[in-house]
């Protein structure tokens, strides 16, 4: 059974950004893996960290348990995802545990970083896979098959200088987009915090909108989720491209430029 790895900063951005995709390979076979980098600690105006942190623990295990996924727990508070070695061993652990042959994770330039780091993190992780001298945290063997790794669109379709990213290609999860809605319902200590520091007002209506208009610059889709697959180099073949083969018969290509 292949396996695919999503990597985010936060509980939650998985179920905003890739879940749909998540869902559709899982609905054809494929074995789910679902890692926040950080612990959530911070988002919240109510709670102290360690509650928010233990609160978050299990909205997050409830929703990959709702995606069908495989649960990785964090290695960092909010706010203190860095580029690290250390870091990248922990991640580089998850990576090799789950043997994925697809990581999921956030735009390079995105809004915050924490979602910035957290990619850089994921990215590191899964170039090092096969690499027997960079020692994971725990110590985990190695595998030598190849890793795609594939950059979700940042919240908004845009670089925070506010430039329109473009995907490479869409994936249609109009037929998914009410369990992506369900496993979202999960982190319900997100409402209040959302509407307060960012004005999502419903953080589940945001999600449908963000994407709906992934949908419309798909030109196809009414729901969709945009991918850029990073270049193969030290990761996979040229030619390889397992999302898009997977899912062929849901996908809208996108204008790329070479």
């Amino acid at each position: 059974m292949p396996s695919v790895l999503a990597v985010a900063a936060h509980p939650d951005d998985i179920e905003f950004l890739f879940a749909g995709t998540m869902l559709l390979l899982g609905q054809r076979g494929w074995d789910l893996h679902y890692m926040n980098v950080a612990d959530g600690s911070r988002g919240s105006t109510t709670m102290g960290r360690e509650e928010c942190a233990a609160t978050r623990l299990q909205e997050g295990k409830l929703a990959a348990k709702c995606l069908g996924a495989t649960f990785y727990p964090p290695i960092c508070a909010d706010m203190e995802v860095a580029y690290t070695t250390e870091n990248v061993q922990r991640v580089a652990a998850v990576v090799r545990q789950s043997k994925a042959s697809i990581v999921l994770t956030h735009s390079p330039i995105d809004y915050m970083e924490d979602h910035e780091n957290a990619c850089r993190l994921a990215v590191s992780a899964a170039f090092a896979h096969g690499m027997p001298n960079l020692e994971s945290i725990p110590p985990t063997p190695v595998y030598m098959d190849p890793v795609t790794v594939y950059h979700a669109q940042p919240v908004g379709c845009r670089q925070p200088t506010g430039e329109l990213v473009t995907p490479h290609f869409y994936v249609d999860n109009g037929s998914v987009v009410e369990q992506k809605a369900d496993a979202l319902a999960c982190h319900a200590s997100q409402k209040q915090w959302l509407d307060e520091s960012q004005g999502m007002d419903s953080y589940i209506e945001s999600m449908r909108d963000l994407s709906r208009m992934v949908g419309k610059m798909s030109g196809q889709f009414e729901h969709a989720e945009g991918w850029r697959r990073r270049e193969h180099w030290g990761f996979c073949g040229p030619n390889d491209d397992p999302l898009r083969a997977a899912l062929a018969d849901q996908i809208a290509e996108g204008t790329r430029n070479l």
